[in-house]
């Protein structure tokens, strides 16, 4: 009974997160496909998650979005992780001095989470990152970013077995490609994804770093592939550097 009662913690859990991963939301048929899980289990959760109210279905679209619940449980969790008065004026000085969106994400496990966004002032934008968005260690600008500094005990796995950890973005970012990402990001002490999520949007991350040292957040710039040219990406570099490394110092308590 234990067994099952935590498989059930981790099915639920998993479908979640699965919804969380787009704001509009997501259909049976896509989460029975990427849980893995037969159609009348996925059902039976999605019935139970919404009776509680932490998850809603959308009459009108047929999709399965994030309740009211939900909201509750992270306002109350954000209260603990006081993450957003720190990050938050690193934000609004990426985005004022580069025009560009600026981002903070979470490593959690082998993936990053976006929690928070600022809009830039360029009237053209990337909408491939958002808050709630989930990617694997080593795609995207943050997930590089933090990648790149984490010991080889932790790479090598996950690039030994990487279509099995990257899944659906594996045909986008061959291992040898993130593998040279990657040495790239140690050398210059920060990311630059060429639109390898999607064609034309291109970002940029730096690690940040929490007491022992270790890549637990990225600050990050998203735009279209023109605003990121080589001559940019020095100066975009070098002000995520500074962000990076004052609030590194801050949670460091330097």
């Amino acid at each position: 009974m234990v067994v099952q009662g935590a498989q059930v913690v981790g099915r639920v859990a998993l479908l979640l997160r699965l919804v969380g991963r787009k704001p509009e939301g997501t259909s049976l048929a896509g989460l029975v496909r990427d849980s893995g899980l037969t159609r009348p289990t996925v059902h039976r959760l999605l019935t139970s998650l919404a009776a509680e109210g932490l998850l809603e279905h959308d009459s009108a679209s047929g999709k399965w979005v994030l309740g009211p619940e939900v909201f509750l449980l992270g306002s109350v969790a954000a209260a603990r992780f006081p993450m957003e008065d720190i990050a938050r004026p690193s934000l609004r000085r990426l985005a004022a001095e580069t025009g560009e969106s600026a981002f903070f994400s979470i490593r959690r496990g082998n993936e990053t989470v976006c929690v928070l966004r600022e809009e830039g002032s360029f009237p053209v934008r990337s909408f491939v990152l958002h808050e709630g968005v989930r990617f694997p260690l080593g795609v995207a600008s943050a997930g590089t970013a933090i990648m790149a500094f984490l010991p080889p005990g932790e790479q090598d796995p996950l690039l030994d077995h990487w279509a099995e950890h990257a899944g659906e973005f594996a045909e986008g970012h061959p291992v040898d490609v993130v593998r040279k990402n990657l040495e790239r990001t140690r050398l210059a002490g920060y990311s630059v994804n060429p639109g390898l999520i999607l064609e034309g949007s291109w970002g940029m991350g730096a690690a940040v770093f929490d007491q022992q040292g270790r890549p637990a957040w990225a600050l990050s710039l998203t735009g279209i592939e023109p605003r990121f040219r080589p001559d940019r990406q020095e100066f975009l570099g070098k002000l995520l550097l500074e962000e990076a490394h004052r609030m590194t110092a801050r949670l460091q308590g330097a």
